[in-house]
């Protein structure tokens, strides 16, 4: 019974993540200068089309942030996912924290012991959102995700050193 209740909310919260008008609500608030409403977990990454050379915008989570010019998102649905497929045909992006301008930044997704490593310890600061969205990100991925050898591909986002004039 609880598995079958567990299942549907997952599936659920599967849903919501693909209705669009949802999903780019959190664009419009980063582009008004407001980010910050969303906390300091979650950033806007403007990466570009890669068949359009369009400037395209997802809000994530940062998994982690190991150094100030350092953070880690995951990509809830996995290599499918258009952004994720636009970061690796071109690493050049930009990110957004907070209210703060855009920074410059290169992407590069974690090899698999960087992405477990980063996954465990995102577990360890997080357990009770770690319990709350596993199964919501393992519906998107279609896939379980395990401690090693994960199937949730993470990005490192590194910002390029301000520059000075």
């Amino acid at each position: 019974m609880f598995t079958k209740l567990a299942d549907t909310v997952a599936n659920g919260g599967a849903c919501l993540l693909r209705f669009r008008p949802l999903v780019r609500a959190p664009v419009w608030i980063y582009k008004a200068r407001a980010g910050a409403l969303l906390g300091s977990r979650i950033l806007m990454l403007e990466h570009i089309g890669r068949k359009s050379g369009a400037p395209r915008y997802v809000v994530l989570e940062a998994f982690d942030h190991p150094t100030p010019d350092t953070y880690v998102v995951p990509s809830g649905f996995g290599e499918k996912a258009q952004w994720f497929r636009n970061v690796k045909a071109n690493p050049r992006v930009r990110v957004y924290i907070r209210s703060h301008a855009p920074v410059p930044a290169t992407a590069r997704v974690l090899e698999q012991h960087e992405a477990d490593r980063a996954l465990a310890a995102y577990i360890r600061r997080h357990p009770r959102a770690w319990a709350r969205f596993k199964s919501v990100i393992e519906a998107t991925l279609g896939s379980r995700i395990s401690d090693t050898n994960t199937a949730l591909p993470l990005v490192e986002l590194r910002l390029e050193p301000a520059r000075r004039k």
